[in-house]
């Protein structure tokens, strides 16, 4: 494994301080959280990692080229992901209008997972991310299957550490204040979505 220990932890650190910047992924991890507890905070992590997985996956295998192969099921990807989070916004935002005593049920446990997924998936620049984040740490030349096999177990421990302490903190901050910050968190976190979906299409 070429992967030293000091690159490793350097990589942890890095993906560990990029994940806890603010940002549309953590808004929606805390608004799933707040709103509907840890679990689906936790979920909407999960799906946030596995897509985060794949792209560092095509990226260390030299298949962000890829991208440029499939031209058109690129596009359809986003155009997926951008009606996705609109239903999802649509949702928060019933749910935030809605009276305690007539809210609507509870997302599903998929739904919070794909909201993580294709929020994240939708972004294709991600490869393009990893490609020139990786060289950093890593000879890419000369890159084994440990290696690989480490920068996965890393970007799960760093990325999903810390959106699963964004949702702890979520659910706790959540079942403390009552029903109003659920609802604020709720319009910031649809208001959000609606802005991803918008800037796919756009760029669609």
């Amino acid at each position: 494994m070429s992967l030293g220990f000091e690159s490793m932890a350097a990589l942890f650190g890095a993906m560990a301080l990029l994940a806890a910047v603010p940002s549309v992924s953590v808004l929606i991890v805390s608004a799933r959280a707040a709103s509907a507890g840890f679990a689906h905070g936790a979920l909407a992590a999960a799906g946030i990692v596995a897509a985060d997985i794949l792209f560092i996956l095509l990226a260390l295998f030299g298949l962000a080229l890829a991208a440029d192969a499939l031209g058109e099921a690129f596009q359809w990807v986003k155009y997926a992901a951008a009606l996705w989070l609109l239903w999802l916004a649509l949702g928060l935002v019933r749910a935030a209008r809605a009276p305690a005593a007539a809210a609507p049920a509870a997302p599903t446990p998929a739904s919070s997972f794909m909201a993580g997924f294709l929020l994240t998936l939708g972004d294709q620049k991600a490869i393009l991310f990893y490609l020139g984040f990786f060289p950093a740490f890593l000879d890419l030349a000369s890159m084994t299957a440990g290696d690989a096999v480490a920068i996965v177990a890393i970007a799960i421990v760093a990325v999903g550490g810390v959106k699963l302490a964004w949702a702890f903190a979520a659910a706790r901050t959540g079942a403390a204040a009552g029903p109003r910050l659920a609802r604020a968190l709720n319009i910031a976190a649809a208001t959000a979505l609606s802005g991803a979906a918008a800037w796919l299409l756009w760029t669609a």
